[in-house]
């Protein structure tokens, strides 16, 4: 085969056989064909798409580019995965991960970085000095198995290839294509090895999804994905049309998830965070327990409110050399040099906050990257204090920004003048979610 032929395929919009996906994945994990011709695959395939034989495939030939684990097997019993088609403020790996694992039931979680203006996991917890996200795939198994929590990023021997392709989709400008968004979720949760995931599929104008017929399809189309694998599946659509909680940036994130787990933190955070734990235990019972809804609930409260989910936030961040001072004191976590708040200009009601424009802003600020390989300034980020449906009177604050330098302060400033808008009459609150979707 030559990679030409198949990338002219492609670029015609004709359907790629299982055995072109394979040798084209197989090659270009070997190392032996250039980024310059995967990068021209990853814009064939977001120009024209795929079939879903097409996009199955190239899932599995990427978690079976390298190790397939069976956490099963390495646990002795059944483990839960979670993942989130990325979103503005989404830092929910930090709480559902430690609530779940509070509950008895092991999670072992791979995460990725920021891709576009979406905040990735594994720079959050970077904010937490000496937390490892490098993790063998040795150290990871032993870790779940130790403390029945590990969170890192994608070891070298797992899904190798998604590894080298999803750095490249940020610098491409192909990161909003179902077929790459789907393969490479799914390809990562099947070489990960749990038995059972749920998705938490964002639609909206700060996701890759933004409206709701496209989210429901690519929710779909992952979980037949999972399915035809073997996975239990379960997948929740969640609204992206203002930030989810309050902050957006790494360090800002991080205190809020630590505030979730005292009891405290934003309402709408701490409920999706609830929700989201709910349906993975409802898998790890497998029918037998958990399949109440109210007592699945009131067990998550109580183990949010009494510290039970802190703890093991606390155990997976020192296990994994993370400074826990900081999460006991989330003030020694990164701190901007310039702090300013942005007051409501009249009274009236909020009927917008725009989450692309908020995370446009902290990405103006330097808590993302615009190209592979750029460090981030983990202290800035934006702090949103109103939701869609709240009344507020002039003066009130509106965003406080954080920030390092006065002129991407300046910038950011001007962009977040046209990030709330104002009503005088009344306006609904906008839904944590808009759908579930089971696998069969």
């Amino acid at each position: 085969m030559r990679a030409v032929d198949i990338l002219a395929k492609k670029r015609d919009g004709q359907a790629l056989s299982n055995a072109e996906i394979d040798w084209f994945i197989e090659q270009y994990t070997a190392g032996d064909l250039p980024d310059y011709q995967a990068a021209a695959l990853l814009m064939a395939i977001c120009i024209r798409g795929m079939s879903r034989e097409e996009i199955v495939q190239l899932t599995l030939a990427m978690a079976n580019s390298g190790t397939v684990l069976r956490l099963r097997d390495i646990l002795g019993g059944y483990a839960v995965d979670k993942h989130s088609s990325g979103g503005v403020g989404d830092k929910t790996s930090l709480v559902v991960m430690p609530l779940v694992a509070a509950c008895g039931v092991p999670v072992a979680k791979m995460s990725g970085r920021g891709l576009g203006f979406s905040g990735g996991t594994l720079d959050k917890l970077e904010a937490i000095a000496g937390y490892d996200v490098n993790l063998s795939t040795e150290r990871f198994e032993a870790l779940a198995k130790q403390n029945g929590i590990v969170l890192s990023g994608q070891t070298h021997d797992l899904a190798p290839a998604d590894g080298k392709l999803y750095a490249l989709r940020d610098v491409t400008a192909t990161v909003p294509s179902l077929p790459l968004i789907a393969s490479s979720i799914m390809s990562k949760k099947i070489a990960a090895g749990a038995d059972g995931i749920v998705l938490d599929v964002k639609v909206g104008e700060g996701a890759f999804m933004t409206n709701l017929d496209d989210a429901r399809q690519l929710a779909q189309l992952m979980v037949d994905i999972g399915v035809d694998a073997g996975r239990d599946m379960i997948a929740v659509i969640s609204d992206m049309n203002q930030p989810l909680g309050e902050a957006v940036g790494n360090a800002l994130e991080v205190a809020e998830a630590i505030a979730v787990m005292r009891g405290e933190g934003p309402a709408d955070f701490r409920e999706h965070c609830i929700e989201l734990a709910g349906y993975m235990l409802r898998l790890a019972g497998q029918g037998e327990k958990w399949q109440d809804a109210a007592e699945a609930r009131a067990l998550l409260e109580r183990n949010l409110d009494d510290g039970q989910a802190l703890a093991k936030f606390r155990l997976l961040a020192e296990a994994q050399g993370g400074d826990v001072r900081m999460i006991d004191d989330p003030a020694k976590l990164p701190q901007a040099s310039i702090v300013e708040t942005v007051n409501a200009a009249q009274d009236g009601y909020i009927e917008h906050v725009s989450a692309l424009t908020v995370a446009q802003a902290a990405f103006e600020l330097g808590a993302g990257r615009e190209k592979k390989g750029d460090p981030i300034d983990l202290a800035v980020g934006v702090r949103v204090h109103v939701k869609v449906g709240d009344h507020v009177k002039a003066g009130a604050p509106l965003v406080t920004i954080y920030a390092n330098d006065e002129a991407r302060l300046e910038r950011c400033r001007t962009m977040l003048g046209d990030a709330v808008r104002y009503s005088q009459s009344p306006v609904d609150a906008l839904p944590l979610f808009y759908d579930v979707i089971y696998g069969q």
